[in-house]
């Protein structure tokens, strides 16, 4: 994506202007735009000017709706040293990397898996040792740019009061500076074996001589600036492994400690809850009663992330251990101080019956925060409808003066009082007036998309002799189909498409267009694998010789010494970026 002439700098004041004039917390909800579900293709982002290159990776954009407050949470992901989004993180056939697709399922939540930029310490790392974090240069900038760009974009549906981040050792570390600079953005933190703020590379491994929690303290406050007070609404969880000999285990308690530290007040220690798989977490609440930290040992744990059952367990993913990104879910989720918790009206049935010309729409809804204050009607089909109220209280029932025709629709009901609309409740397909001459297929489905390409399949219908596809509402068969399959062809890469499919009688009858099926096609570039020696891999382009070691082209991952001896695996994933690893 070309910045064209936004700055960072600008675009991050265009998100924190965004933020200052929001509707008010319990603003009308509507359901949001259902997404692919599948992880996207490499993405290019933000130019780093300090580090070079620009910010690439990936993000996981859910067909499921929001749980909370009717819209989106945003989840940025960080990768520890060594590793990268693509080889880690995000969803491989093989395993399902960090495990995040499952959760951004369950909430409905975006996730954001970048790639650090540069070959920050020589292990592509993200800065978090930085002696000069701020919000318009470096890694800071472009990670607050990347969540500007979602927060900002109307399509995702984002709410800036549920933006969190988490990451793993330079991750967690970047995590904790992240979210003690930028408390304003996000709501809640998840810091893995990270380093806290103003500690140097080579103290990873130990704590600095008269280092302390409250060091850290005022190292955050310090970096927050004007912004402290947003500190009274964030909540923070902190994990790391007792077998993890990479990153002091002592700055676990000490990023905890330094976190409650910037909240200010008095804390409470729970007791020890046993963590699945081994290990114990430790809450703390405030003097309000709120969990605002949460410490998890995980028993047996080197320097990993814990991924639980399905994810990744190599180069630093463990699988084995407690699922953390569905703790730490569940934690953002349960104790977000900055959203209402209210629960959203229920639709509980809706339906339809039809005498003559006139559809009979009822249905009905319970509300825990109140009474129903509307019910919105919606209908597809020759005659559109869209009425709001069609109805109020606990039930409703409304008849419409219909044309001839199939229907579909859905039922939403709302409360004024907290402004939440439930989810739709889908009217089941009926029929105004005498039936069609032929009825039109059902079961379209899409099968797996190329860059160019989207199969279609449907059910036989009784009486047809031919079939008619429509993609985005126009029709591409110039004869009807003798078969109940097709291919679209000469589609653009990484693009959603709308089809439908007719039913064809005798006489060249044409019956109504079916329900209609989305689909998108895959990204222009295919992914490649290669492994070679470092010596081959620089020779033919795939990597570049610095300093005696071989360092992969565009990711400037470090593979080893330049020599035959020496081999890697490298995989393309752009044009010119190659990570150490195989394809996603």
């Amino acid at each position: 994506m070309a910045l064209h002439c936004n700055t960072v700098a600008g675009r991050l004041g265009k998100f924190l202007a965004a933020i200052a004039f929001l509707l008010p917390a319990f603003a009308a909800q509507a359901q949001v735009a259902a997404g692919p579900g599948a992880w996207s293709s490499n993405q290019t982002w933000a130019a780093d000017t300090v580090n070079g290159g620009n910010l690439t990776g990936y993000f996981y954009w859910p067909a499921t709706q929001p749980t909370l407050a009717g819209k989106r949470a945003l989840v940025l992901v960080l990768h520890g040293c060594t590793q990268t989004a693509a080889g880690d993180v995000i969803d491989k056939t093989a395993n399902n990397g960090f495990n995040w697709k499952a959760v951004g399922d369950q909430y409905g939540a975006v996730i954001l898996a970048p790639n650090a930029t540069g070959n920050v310490y020589s292990n592509h790392c993200w800065d978090y040792a930085s002696t000069n974090h701020n919000r318009t240069s470096g890694h800071d900038a472009i990670l607050l740019d990347l969540i500007s760009r979602f927060v900002t974009n109307p399509q995702y549906a984002i709410d800036p009061n549920q933006v969190y981040v988490t990451g793993l050792s330079s991750g967690g570390g970047e995590t904790m500076a992240l979210g003690c600079m930028a408390p304003d953005i996000f709501a809640g933190v998840g810091i893995n074996a990270g380093p806290p703020p103003g500690t140097t590379t080579l103290q990873i491994g130990y704590v600095p001589s008269g280092y302390t929690a409250a060091t850290a303290t005022n190292n955050c406050r310090s970096l927050a600036g004007a912004n402290t007070a947003k500190f009274a609404t964030q909540i923070a969880s902190v994990v790391w492994g007792t077998s993890d000999y990479t990153v002091a285990q002592a700055y676990g308690p000490m990023d905890a400690a330094a976190m409650r530290g910037v909240y200010g007040g008095t804390f409470t220690q729970g007791s020890a809850v046993t963590v699945a798989t081994g290990g114990s977490n430790i809450p703390y609440t405030d003097s309000n009663g709120k969990l605002r930290t949460t410490e998890i040992t995980v028993t047996g744990m080197a320097h990993a992330w814990p991924a639980g059952s399905g994810g990744q367990n190599s180069n630093y993913v463990d699988s084995t251990k407690v699922n953390y990104p569905s703790f730490l879910m569940n934690f953002w989720f349960t104790n977000n101080l900055r959203v209402s918790t209210v629960a959203a009206p229920v639709m509980t049935s809706c339906n339809t019956t039809v005498s003559g010309s006139t559809a009979t729409v009822s249905g009905a809804a319970t509300d825990s925060a109140g009474s129903i204050s509307s019910y919105r009607v919606q209908l597809s089909g020759p005659t559109a409808v869209n009425d709001t109220p069609a109805g109020s209280g606990a039930s409703f029932s409304k008849g419409y003066a219909l044309s001839n025709g199939t229907y579909t629709g859905t039922v939403t009901a709302s409360d004024s009082g907290t402004g939440l609309t439930s989810a739709a409740c889908s009217i089941p397909q009926f029929l105004v007036g005498p039936p069609p001459a032929i009825l039109p297929p059902t079961g379209l489905a899409a099968g797996t998309t190329t860059a160019s390409t989207v199969p279609l399949t449907w059910n036989a219908v009784s009486g047809a002799t031919g079939y008619n596809i429509y993609r985005n509402g126009v029709k591409v068969t110039a004869t009807p189909l003798t078969a109940t399959s097709y291919t679209s062809t000469g589609l653009a890469a990484s693009t959603t498409y709308s089809f439908q499919a007719s039913s064809v009688g005798s006489g060249s009858v044409e019956s109504a267009l079916s329900g209609t099926v989305s689909a998108t096609t895959k990204a222009a570039f295919t992914c490649t694998t290669t492994n070679a020696s470092n010596y081959a891999h620089v020779q033919a382009g795939r990597a570049h010789d610095s300093g005696g070691y071989a360092l992969a082209n565009g990711s400037n991952q470090n593979m080893g010494l330049d020599n035959l001896f020496y081999t890697a695996t490298l995989a393309q994933t752009s044009a010119g970026y190659y990570i150490i690893g195989s394809c996603p």
